[in-house]
């Protein structure tokens, strides 16, 4: 594929493969199968004035990063759709996209891990229908990362560090989890991060 980049830093992604229990594996291949579109549906309209003023924050402050105004509005709306889906605080998400790929869609590893949230190639054999091309795609990749981060918190019981360095493949390594921690704290207070969200209908 054309465009493809090297990532920029040396802490882009390199999750190992596991033995995941049958339970897990399941999970993970019904999260990523899930083909409705990434459109949040908000509990109330108070949430949903907090999510207009949290994508207006994060669209100013994503613009040098992501110039198209269609791209960054499809972005963030994915983001904010999958990390809540996972679980997880966007701003985190936001951190490790930062460190792992620079929010490059077509970042690639030297190990082989691709785009934003650099997912190594061996998931989509393991949880998807094994079309590695689709890991350059932004909802499919934010998919798969946001899937596996959650997987690796619930594996270590909610021990971020450890989660972030497994999802690395760096494990009890400093070096990964804390620019990734560093990262978030330039996006985790952003406006209506702490809002409740219905997922889907």
């Amino acid at each position: 594929m054309t465009g493809m980049l090297a990532a920029p830093y040396g802490f882009a992604g390199n999750q190992q493969e596991e033995a995941l229990a049958d339970s897990v594996r399941l999970a993970l291949s019904n999260a990523i199968l899930d083909a409705r579109p990434p459109k949040p549906v908000f509990t109330s309209a108070t949430d949903h004035q907090r999510y207009q003023t949290w994508f207006a924050d994060l669209s100013g402050r994503l613009q040098r990063k992501l110039p198209d105004d269609q791209v960054r509005t499809e972005f963030l709306e994915t983001l904010w759709y999958e990390t809540k889906r996972a679980g997880l605080d966007p701003g985190l998400v936001l951190g490790l996209i930062q460190v792992e790929s620079a929010y490059r869609k077509y970042a690639v590893s030297v190990v082989g891990a691709r785009g934003y949230m650099q997912v190594m190639p061996f998931w989509t054999n393991v949880i998807g229908d094994a079309d590695r091309r689709k890991l350059f795609n932004m909802q499919t990749n934010l998919r798969y990362g946001c899937a596996i981060l959650r997987m690796y918190i619930d594996m270590e019981k909610g021990n971020l560090f450890l989660a972030l360095g497994r999802y690395n493949g760096s494990r009890g390594k400093p070096e990964y989890p804390n620019a990734v921690l560093a990262a978030w704290n330039k996006w985790k207070h952003t406006p209506g991060a702490g809002v409740t969200l219905a997922a889907s209908p």
